[in-house]
């Protein structure tokens, strides 16, 4: 088994679990069934190859806020092109400079098929939403013989670095994990973001079963400077002098 990491990092994301009419809300952190729709395209498989995607949805997944970023909605007006009659105002929110990690567990061949995408993806990953490109190159890499958990916690805290300052006088930080729960694991909480189908006409969700928990992640900043620290030569001005006697 392998795991690959992800980077879910841009100005704005927007990862709707749910919509009514023209309210479009988003979660405050990335669906599974967003990134699996994310992968998906990079692979540039069809909307209705439902097969496909049963083996993407099958993957376990898991999400670490390493910057939880702001909520902020977008009033929308809109008029018809032709009829110029205008259209129903709607509600957008998104999350403003939020950074997450996401993680898929699965066989080895179909991580590496899925890290391949990412890096010459079909259609351009986005977040959440078409009008949310990320900032960065989304995937950090893949973990050969390590679980979603593990995987979690080890990768490096992604936090901007004006972010980090804010911590700055701590030397680990307490992260909140999201991930999928183990068959009968109690404590867990059922979300509606297990993708069934993409299909235009009929996209389908199921239940599934989260754990929140929490990890500590080192602070790279801190770490570094105790590090220059530690490397500063020892100097005794008295020791020349000393070897002349």
């Amino acid at each position: 088994m392998s795991v690959l990491t992800l980077r879910l990092d841009g100005p704005l994301q927007a990862w709707g679990a749910s919509a009514r009419f023209a309210r479009r809300t988003t979660e405050s952190a990335p669906t599974k069934s967003g990134v699996i729709g994310m992968l998906a395209a990079a692979q540039g498989m069809d909307r209705g190859n439902d097969a496909q995607l049963a083996r993407l949805a099958a993957l376990r997944f898991g999400v670490r806020i390493d910057q939880p970023g702001t909520r902020l909605r977008d009033y929308q007006t809109a008029q018809h092109q032709i009829t110029q009659a205008s259209m129903p105002v709607s509600e957008r929110y998104y999350l403003a400079d939020a950074v997450f990690v996401a993680a898929v567990e699965g066989d080895d061949d179909l991580v590496d098929q899925l890290d391949a995408a990412l890096r010459a993806p079909v259609h351009a990953p986005f977040l959440g939403r078409r009008s949310c490109p990320p900032a960065r190159p989304v995937q950090l890499g893949v973990r050969r013989g390590a679980d979603l958990v593990r995987a979690l916690r080890d990768e490096p805290w992604q936090a901007a670095a004006w972010y980090r300052r804010g911590h700055r006088r701590q030397s680990t930080v307490q992260l909140t994990v999201l991930r999928e729960a183990h068959p009968g694991e109690p404590g867990a909480d059922l979300v509606r973001d297990q993708p069934l189908s993409f299909a235009a006409e009929q996209r389908r969700h199921a239940l599934r079963s989260v754990v929140t928990e929490t990890v500590e992640v080192p602070h790279p900043d801190v770490q570094a400077a105790t590090t220059a620290t530690a490397r500063v030569p020892e100097h005794d001005p008295l020791a020349a002098l000393e070897e002349s006697i």
